[in-house]
Formats: C-alpha cells, sequence, structure tokens
C-alpha cells in the first residue's frame, strides 16, 4: 500500500518540531523579546517525551531492553508519560515510581495510560529504602528482564536535546537567541540545549531555574554539595537533592532561586495573560526572567521553555482552595465576614457531644473539613481536630467507640463578624485551630486558621 501523505505511522513519531510562541501582556515589562518554545504540544504534553524515548531506543540498540521486558523509572510524571507512549507501541510493561508530592492528575494519567504506580515519601534521603529511586532500583534488581533507565544518569537524555530541541530554537530564532532559561531537574534539557547553543554561538547566556531547598544554586557558584541547603519544597519539576550526571554546569551561566509562591502565581498568571495552560515549573522558568530583567536589553532574544501542560496541576497550582492552603493567594479580605460571605449559605456542621467518635471522623471525612463545633442542644460546648482525633485512635482504637463528649476540646472562640482577619487572627493558637462567627440572623460560620493565613498572605 502506498503510504498517505502526513499520516504518522504511530504516536512516537509526532514527538518534536513544538512551536515558539512570543509573550506579549505578561512581557510588557522585559526589555528583551520573549519567546516560549511551548513543549506541552508533544504528544505526551511535555518535553520529557524525547528523551524517554530517546533512552528507549538506546537501551534497545545496547540490548539492556528485551521483548516483552519491563521498564522501571522513578519519576515526577512527565517522563513516566513518555516512557508510557514508548512501552505501548513497542510491547512493553512500565512500573514508575513517584514522590508523594506529586500531582494526583499525574498518578491518574499514568495509570490511564497502563502504568503500575507506587508513590514513595518526599520526605526521606535519596538512599533511604523508602525514596522513590531506592524503589525503582529494587524493583529492577527483583523483576527479571526488567530496565531501569535513570533518566538522572543516562546521557541519552540530554543527548536527545542536543540532537532535537537545541537545533529546533536555533533554527526558529533564525540564530538570533542570546539568552536561554529553563527549570532544572534532571538537568537534560539545558545541559543539552546549552551545549548546541553554545557550540553555535559561546556569547548566549544558559539560565537555569532552581528552588529553595536544592542544591544546584549553592554547588553551581561554590563547588560545594552543602547538605544543610536540602529541605522539602512545594514546586514540581525542578530542583534535586542530588547530583545528576546529565547536569553540565560548566554549560549553564548562571542559577536563579525561585519561590515556590512565586511559581505558582506566575503559572496561573501566564494562563490569564497568554492563554498558555502551563505546568508548575513554567511559572519558576518565568520568574527567573522577571528576576534578572536588569541584565537584559532590547536587542537580546530570550527564549523561555515550558515544559508541561497545566491539567496535571489542576488540583493544586489552578485550585484556589490548595493555593489559599499554602498562604498563596493575596485577598482583599479584612474582615471575618468577608472570609466567609462566599458560602455563608452553607450550613455549618458541628457533632453532638453524644454521637460516637466513629461518627464524628466518618462525617469529617464526608465533608472533608479538618475542625467540626460540637454541640449540647443549641450550645457550643467543645470542638474536635481531625489530627489529634487521628493521634488519639491509632493509639488506641477504642477511642473510636467513646461518646465525642469524652474527648472533646474546648470549644472554639466566637468572633463578631466585623471584626477584622488580624484581630480574629490573635484567637488562633497552637491550641485553637479555628475560630466561629456570629452572623445577624443568629447563625455561626467556621474559620480555620488556613483560611486567615490565606487572607493575610
Amino acid at each position: 500500500m502506498r503510504p498517505i501523505k502526513n499520516i504518522y505511522d504511530n504516536i512516537l513519531e509526532t514527538i518534536g518540531n513544538t512551536p515558539m510562541i512570543r509573550l506579549n501582556k505578561i512581557a510588557e515589562d522585559i526589555p528583551a523579546t520573549v519567546l516560549a518554545k511551548v513543549e506541552y504540544f508533544n504528544p505526551g504534553h511535555s518535553v520529557k517525551d524525547r528523551m524517554a524515548l530517546r533512552m528507549v531506543e538506546q537501551a534497545e540498540k545496547e540490548g539492556k531492553l528485551k521483548p516483552g521486558g519491563t521498564i522501571i523509572e522513578c519519576t515526577s510524571g512527565n517522563t513516566g508519560m513518555g516512557l508510557a507512549l514508548a512501552a505501548i507501541v513497542k510491547g512493553y510493561k512500565l512500573i514508575c515510581t513517584l514522590s508523594d508530592k506529586q500531582s494526583k492528575e499525574k498518578m491518574d494519567i499514568l495509570r490511564a495510560m497502563g502504568a503500575e504506580i507506587y508513590v514513595c515519601p518526599t520526605n526521606v534521603a535519596p538512599d533511604h529504602p523508602d525514596s522513590y529511586y531506592s524503589v525503582a532500583e529494587r524493583l529492577n534488581r527483583e523483576i527479571p528482564n526488567s530496565f531501569y533507565p535513570y533518566q538522572y544518569d543516562n546521557l541519552a537524555n540530554r543527548e536527545a536535546h542536543y540532537e532535537t530541541t537545541g537545533p529546533e530554537i536555533w533554527e526558529q530564532t533564525e540564530g538570533k537567541i542570546t539568552h536561554f532559561v529553563v527549570g532544572v531537574g534532571t538537568g537534560g534539557t539545558i545541559s543539552g540545549v546549552g551545549k548546541y547553543l553554545k557550540e553555535k554561538n559561546p556569547n548566549i547566556k544558559i539560565w537555569g531555574a532552581d528552588t529553595y531547598g536544592s542544591v544546584f544554586k549553592k554547588y553551581h557558584e561554590t563547588g560545594e554539595f552543602d547538605e544543610k541547603e536540602i529541605y522539602s519544597y512545594i514546586t514540581e519539576g525542578i530542583g534535586e537533592d542530588i547530583l545528576p550526571k546529565n547536569v553540565d554546569f560548566d554549560v549553564i551561566d548562571h542559577f536563579e532561586k525561585i519561590t515556590d509562591k512565586d511559581g505558582a502565581l506566575v503559572t496561573r498568571e501566564l494562563a490569564k495573560k497568554e492563554g498558555l495552560f502551563l505546568g508548575y515549573s513554567a511559572g519558576s522558568a518565568y520568574q527567573l526572567i522577571r528576576q534578572m530583567k536588569h541584565e537584559l536589553t532590547e536587542d537580546d532574544v530570550v527564549v523561555v521553555l515550558f515544559h508541561d501542560h497545566g491539567s496535571r496541576y489542576v488540583g493544586k497550582v489552578f485550585n484556589d482552595d490548595w493555593m489559599r492552603d499554602r498562604g498563596f493567594l493575596n485577598t482583599e479580605k479584612s474582615t471575618a465576614y468577608d472570609l466567609i460571605k462566599g458560602h455563608k449559605d452553607l450550613k455549618l456542621i458541628t457533632a453532638k457531644n453524644t454521637e460516637l467518635v466513629s461518627h464524628a471522623i466518618q462525617k469529617m471525612q464526608q465533608y472533608n473539613i479538618s475542625q467540626m463545633p460540637v454541640e449540647e442542644g443549641d450550645t457550643f460546648v467543645g470542638s474536635l481536630d481531625d489530627s489529634r482525633l487521628f493521634q488519639m485512635v491509632v493509639s488506641d482504637p477504642s477511642y473510636a467507640e467513646k461518646t465525642v463528649g469524652e474527648i472533646m476540646d474546648k470549644p472554639f472562640p466566637v468572633v463578631e463578624a466585623s471584626e477584622d482577619v488580624k484581630s480574629v487572627s490573635r484567637h488562633i493558637s497552637k491550641d485553637v485551630s479555628a475560630v466561629l462567627v456570629k452572623l445577624d440572623d443568629d447563625q455561626y460560620h467556621i474559620i480555620t486558621k488556613h483560611d486567615i493565613i490565606g487572607a493575610l498572605s
């Protein structure tokens, strides 16, 4: 049969050749021309499709991956998606280990694409047996005919970007690029693209977005791997607590630290101002340009690479409650009433002092609430907090069959609707996680410490 023009033989052939898009409204205060290399146009909706396919093909060529084999990889989600596409087309099984800070959307998508998922704790050392690195290594040892790409040290990662992403950027800018900006995780993208661009023009600046809690910036500037720099952070896709072999520090001119909050807010801003629905790391990458704009001129052409699609962060960055809980949303709320007016018509969920603790727990789970007032008749006589309830029931399951009145804490403080937020915040302490606000119709609503943090940040 004669091939039909513009028909691809499989999904893998659509990887690469992603568009370059000029940034307009969001870049009005940037003296340079700012262009975005938008990698969510890849079939797996991320830049990782490129290196995932390259790692698989390289393993096949070297005999490390044989027919019917199993691919096992530790991933933030995007590499897993690229590997899932390759596994489906080529007939492999896929197992992914992820840290528990990754979005639920990423995990659901991987499962939808046939991957088996292991969720591992974030707040452990890389060499801890439960880390997502260690679990992947263990599974690789235990499962016959398996292949562990290990994207961090697998140099096929950066080679994919040297051979595809870099040349595309050079061609699309007609060689006019002066700065390349991207978030750094495994280091494959910045190192592969950076090497290619520097070979074309050694004056091109390569800037990497790092996050607080990651080791890259200090190591790049001092040569010291400082474990004191390492702590948990929220940003996904950039930063590391290890030094991947794919990171070529000689190619990178500068690392810039970006806060979790700035990365999240700028990601939302890119959607609203440019119509680009992007992942968390995109906001961090663009924030780097803002923080470094004093280094730019009107003659400069800055290319920023946006890794992935916003659909993987709907429950996080694009969720107001998630943002508010972390103090990322600035609001104009000033009184207790302002904090609850958006849901003042909803009924306050309470527990009776005579009902069982197990019933109260079920009610908190049903309504997804962390604190609940306790009533006796028409009077508030106590309160419940889910973290304390959990500790009690875990330590002694018999607590579940006690009455709420036997284990409840003191009642939440009651404030007037007109009380200002700062004044309301003074009622919150280590032992008091919420207050009740009284409305004119003698109805009550609850204000949690997270509500107050969101209003004051």
